[in-house]
């Protein structure tokens, strides 16, 4: 078969292309969607029928990195072909991997794959980009690879409480019930990540501590780490006062979406600030995902994309 009209691969056994194209074909659906051409299976033979020679090639270079996965003794997530679909530069500096995990974490593209080393480099690490593009997925899966291997003692999640006409005070229940609703998609996070059984046995051991960013002043978080969701609704005297409670051995995250401020003016914004002055320091990283950078249903990537359009 000639490659301007496609490639038909031969394997060694029938249980080696089952791993490859994953259940229900889940993974060839995905090298379908991002290649274009079409995929049929049968035995343990596979042909990708295309008239672009150049996705042929990245067709069989995709092949040959599943089955060494699999012969490895791994089953490629959807996650792990995706990067592969869209040349993200997997490599164990970008892949994450979290100890009783339910799956190895991987960058969809490469600004995500930069996040991740940045987060790896640099004590404190500024996230910003639309919703949907892994800013918190990314930071909750580092924290908890972080965590659980004992490389932390403590994991604090806090972000500031900015809702109309709703003040934490006369919300029912303890604090932590009350700070619940604000930091739900952090644990819907780390609930996608690990079994509810890891995260309940932290929360007993107080590894994980959830706290509105009005509790951190005054403190000093040493050998943890800690991430800011929402950073964007922060004031320049919240961050700074965040910013100041990092001590030894601790790590910390910000994440925000400087298109999403729902303070009274949008230049009070502590996130902002914080990109504007501390730019040129050492030991900070600053990454900055975009729509491309969507990993959500693919209907997110188009909708932001229309709401851009039309503020222009």
């Amino acid at each position: 078969m000639h490659l301007e009209d496609g490639i038909t691969i031969a394997f060694d056994n029938r249980e080696l292309l089952s791993g490859i194209c994953g259940a229900n074909d889940g993974n060839l659906k995905i090298i379908e969607g991002t290649l274009g051409g079409f995929i049929t299976a049968r035995g343990n033979e596979i042909h990708f029928e295309s008239q672009d020679k150049a996705a042929s090639k990245r067709f069989k270079a995709m092949m040959d990195n599943l089955a060494a996965a699999v012969k490895d003794g791994e089953l490629p997530s959807p996650e792990y072909v995706r990067a592969l679909a869209e040349e993200t530069p997997i490599s164990n500096e970008s892949m994450i991997q979290i100890p009783h995990g339910f799956n190895r974490v991987y960058p969809r593209t490469k600004n995500q794959a930069a996040y991740i080393q940045g987060m790896r480099e640099n004590e404190i690490c500024f996230c910003v980009g639309p919703a949907g593009t892994g800013k918190t997925y990314l930071a909750i899966a580092y924290a908890l690879q972080m965590l659980l291997s004992k490389k932390i003692r403590k994991l604090v999640l806090t972000r500031p409480v900015v809702e109309a006409g709703e003040n934490l005070g006369f919300l029912p229940g303890d604090l932590a019930q009350k700070i619940d609703p604000y930091l739900k998609p952090l644990y819907d996070a780390m609930e996608s990540l690990v079994p509810y059984d890891v995260i309940n046995r932290m929360e007993e051991t107080r590894s994980i501590e959830i706290a509105p960013l009005a509790y951190m002043r005054g403190r000093s978080l040493n050998d943890c780490m800690i991430i800011l969701d929402e950073a964007q609704n922060t004031t320049k005297e919240q961050m700074k006062m965040f910013l100041t409670r990092i001590g030894n051995g601790a790590r910390a995250v910000i994440t925000g979406d400087t298109t999403q401020i729902d303070l009274h003016r949008k230049s009070d914004s502590g996130l902002l600030n914080a990109l504007d002055i501390l730019r040129e320091i050492e030991g900070l990283s600053f990454s900055f995902l975009h729509t491309s950078d969507v990993a959500r249903n693919p209907l997110v990537k188009k909708i932001i994309q229309a709401y851009n359009e039309n503020e222009k």
